[in-house]
């Protein structure tokens, strides 16, 4: 959040109100209560993987001076971080550079495909942190948590009826610069194309709260609908013109919305007694600080706004999943890097309250990031040890591996740990286990 933000929230529940995109509710309108929820369930976004973007930015900031600010070193390595993420997981990315106070920024732009391209929905977070610390919380947070939601969308494989995009933006603490110039520099036939932009600027704060931005209807009780639905209370907070990213999107008419755990203002009572935290401290005593680091993070508030935004992507796009194969998922999320010419590694599974033997035609779900699967050797291991060869060093050059394998494990036992091991067999490429799941029918 820039500088010249501060919290401003209203101690009283606000009226709901539904509205479309289109038009407005009539004033004299009854109270709404909460929608009924979407055909399509978001997943559960993981706040492990979450919280492994965060560390990974921390791990830039202190390779980097201490900090990710504009025009510094870390700054770059962290949009260079992102994009090799969308870029991987099939999104088309693009840098957009800008000039400010004599340095060069960007803004990092991810397109999913498909979609109606006249109707986008777009969330949008600042990468940057203040010269003073490595800004975790302001924001790596929001900047974690959509990277996550991006890749959830790309493994569900998501086909929304709107347009899905997602922005990270530079140089937002001095003064929204990077957004500014993304919706100044975007025609006005594209932004009228913009039909909602979700912002998240801290939403990790150790001290939490959870703040619903009070501007566009729809969006605002998108959010509120999520909240009521895991029974947590939420405030408005009402921001004003150039406080985050969002300001320059609603300056031209576009409908925006977002998420707030809070800054440097203090926790009264009546919220201590509703969220939990300390009464009489700053939702974030490291706002701008050194002391920002991912020790700064309030795990629950980041898990709970992470999946808010899932909710609130799926929702508003009205997004279909293609059917993943029916039957019971057993899946590993968890980042595993595969040395170079290096030892086996393994992401294990562990299989529960499956009776009897695995099936003939047991599902492997395999999504390995790359550059030259030519190198690799890839095998299911069952519970007793027994080896699947599922890929061997096939495909040269071809970058990923991202495919559901056929099985038969009728001669195993289901319960148990299953484990996928990748072996790098040459040099010169490298790559990771993004995961691995099996689907029992």
């Amino acid at each position: 959040m820039n500088l010249s933000a501060r919290l401003s929230a209203l101690a009283g529940a606000s009226a709901l109100v539904l509205g479309a995109f289109a038009g407005a509710v009539p004033a004299n309108a009854a109270p709404a209560s909460p929608a009924a929820p979407a055909a399509v369930t978001p997943p559960d976004i993981s706040v492990t993987n979450v919280k492994q973007h965060l560390a990974d930015l921390q791990s830039i900031a202190n390779a980097n001076g201490g900090n990710r600010a504009h025009g510094r070193t870390g700054y770059k390595a962290s949009i260079d971080f992102v994009k090799a993420k969308l870029d991987a997981a099939g999104y088309t990315t693009a840098l957009q550079q800008f000039s400010y106070n004599g340095s060069t920024g960007y803004n990092l732009i991810a397109d999913w495909p498909g979609g109606d391209p006249n109707q986008v929905v777009m969330s949008g977070s600042h990468l940057d942190s203040v010269t003073s610390g490595p800004g975790i919380n302001d924001n790596g947070s929001g900047s974690a948590a959509i990277l996550e939601n991006a890749l959830a969308v790309s493994r569900a494989q998501l086909q929304p009826t709107k347009h899905l995009r997602f922005a990270w933006w530079g140089a937002e603490e001095l003064g929204l610069v990077g957004s500014k110039y993304y919706v100044n520099n975007t025609p006005s036939t594209e932004r009228a194309k913009i039909k909602a932009y979700l912002n998240f600027d801290m939403i990790g704060s150790p001290n939490p709260g959870y703040f619903v931005y009070d501007d566009d209807p729809t969006i605002e009780q998108t959010f509120k609908t999520y909240y009521a639905g895991i029974g947590i209370p939420t405030e408005i907070e009402t921001e004003g013109d150039g406080r985050s990213d969002h300001a320059p999107f609603k300056n031209v008419g576009v409908p925006v919305g977002g998420l707030f755990s809070g800054a440097d203002y203090t926790k009264t009572s009546a919220q201590a007694q509703k969220w939990g935290g300390t009464a009489g401290q700053a939702f974030d005593r490291c706002y701008h600080s050194s002391c920002d680091t991912s020790a700064n993070i309030n795990d629950t508030a980041l898990d709970r706004n992470s999946d808010a935004i899932a909710y609130a992507i799926w929702n508003l796009s009205s997004g279909s999943t293609t059917p993943p194969p029916t039957g019971t998922v057993f899946e590993n999320t968890a980042d595993v890097s595969i040395p170079d010419a290096g030892a086996a590694v393994t992401s294990s599974v562990t299989v529960s309250g499956v009776s009897g033997n695995a099936p003939s035609n047991l599902a492997v779900g395999v999504d390995i990031v790359h550059t030259w699967i030519g190198d690799l050797v890839v095998d299911l291991i069952a519970p007793d040890g027994s080896v699947y060869n599922l890929h061997n060093r096939t495909g040269s050059s071809t970058d990923n591996i991202n495919q559901t394998y056929t099985v038969n494990a009728s001669s195993e036992v289901a319960n148990g740990v299953w484990k996928l091991r990748v072996q790098d067999k040459a040099s010169a490429d490298t790559g990771y286990i993004n995961s691995f799941k099996l689907t029992f029918p």
